[in-house]
């Protein structure tokens, strides 16, 4: 066959590997449309319902033809207001609604142009690993150089940064965080981030923290806003996201707060990609923002219970992992011998054998080979069953 010399790539498309989600998502829609009854922990995409105000206003503004229009690019005045009123309200943090906050097309998209905004050939940024997979590759799209950096508890991961930091030229120009954490559930406090914030002005980077699970939090435990520390916004800005607190991830709505310069650079690329949210999601998330807070914690109560039912029953079963106390996924580390086989031929297993997907470890950077992270996205008898079926299929494996 005579070769194709027409059809060609950027060679950032070569720094690009391969999806595993997207391959594992693959393998469980297979086996569903051979009539397999697979349950998917493999992504954490909620199943449970939009609250019912939110919905309503949708309906009734998508009605009205002037909402057919290109929308508000930065987000609406009302729903810029509203974020503002709300980050008042939730983290006593003063925003300038007109220059302190744009909304996006959920907060990968946003972090995904941001990214192409403040960095580049040359520029290095550092981001905790394992990491949600966005946070890796934007910056290797964007052409910039990642430095990865093990994920510790606060102090040992501060040193961690600083002997980069200390070690590197040219200096790291940003560092991008995810608290709570996805992968692995590890959250922090105030203090942690007042120590960000000195070092960024030390070694002058910026900071990008990614909130998407600012309000799924147990046991009492409430996640800071990396902007409630003081000289934060001199540094950096913050994602938030719709899709967690208000089960509205198919809906893609996020914002970004903070920094002035960073805030409006992002509107500047984006001006040029995109025309922003169909005006009938705005509206409705006005809706969320202003009418919606008790829907929170009661959503964060369904997610600690499938937590608590998860992790009994793995512990039951010989696994080894910490109750997370935020985020909607269990971070598990694979039970010996079965961890020889490598997460991602694991999960395949577990797919295979037991008509379960999760999500393989590496799939989150070698820094996450032996663990598997699971969605706590079906309700509590599913996830009961997810535990019988996993055992029955690693009883099954040929190790």
């Amino acid at each position: 066959m005579e070769e194709n010399n027409i059809v060609r790539f950027a060679g950032r498309m070569d720094l690009l590997p391969p999806y595993l989600f997207g391959m594992i998502n693959k393998m469980k829609m297979e086996k569903r449309r051979s009539g397999d009854d697979v349950i998917d922990l493999g992504m954490g995409n909620p199943m449970d319902a939009t609250p019912d105000a939110v919905i309503e206003k949708l309906v009734e503004v998508a009605q009205d033809p002037k909402s057919h229009r290109y929308p508000e690019s930065s987000g609406m005045p009302h729903l810029k207001l509203e974020i503002a009123k709300y980050y008042d309200r939730h983290y006593a943090i003063d925003l300038d609604a007109e220059k302190e906050t744009y909304f996006t097309i959920g907060s990968k998209e946003g972090i995904s142009h941001l990214c192409l905004a403040i960095m580049g050939p040359g520029d290095s940024v550092l981001v905790p690993a394992p990491a949600f997979p966005i946070h890796i590759y934007a910056a290797v799209i964007a052409g910039a150089n990642v430095m990865k950096v093990p994920i510790a508890p606060e102090k040992n991961f501060l040193d961690r940064i600083i002997n980069v930091c200390e070690s590197c030229y040219p200096k790291p120009r940003v560092l991008m965080l995810n608290y709570p954490h996805n992968p692995t559930g590890i959250v922090t406090d105030r203090d942690f981030f007042k120590e960000i914030v000195k070092l960024a002005k030390r070694f002058k980077f910026m900071v990008i923290n990614d909130f998407a699970y600012s309000k799924i939090t147990f046991d009492g435990y409430q996640a800071p806003s990396f902007l409630e520390v003081e000289g934060a916004k001199d540094v950096g800005v913050e994602f938030g996201s719709f899709s967690k607190s208000y089960n509205m991830a198919g809906w893609r709505i996020g914002y970004c707060v903070g920094n002035t310069e960073i805030v409006q650079a992002l509107g500047k690329i984006k001006g040029y990609f995109d025309y922003g949210i169909f005006s009938a999601i705005q509206v409705a998330g006005i809706i969320a923002l202003r009418d919606c807070d008790d829907t929170i914690p009661e959503l964060a109560n369904i997610y600690q219970n499938r937590r608590d039912v998860l992790c009994s029953g793995l512990d039951r079963s010989g696994w080894d992992m910490k109750k997370p106390k935020a985020g909607m996924f269990v971070w598990a580390k694979i039970p010996e011998p079965y961890n020889k086989m490598g997460s991602m031929q694991f999960a395949i297993e577990l797919m295979n054998e037991g008509n379960v997907a999760v999500a393989p470890g590496v799939g989150f950077s070698e820094e996450g080979e032996g663990y598997v992270r699971l969605a706590l996205v079906e309700n509590e008898d599913r996830l009961r069953q997810a535990v019988r079926q996993m055992k029955k299929a690693m009883d099954a494996m040929d190790i």
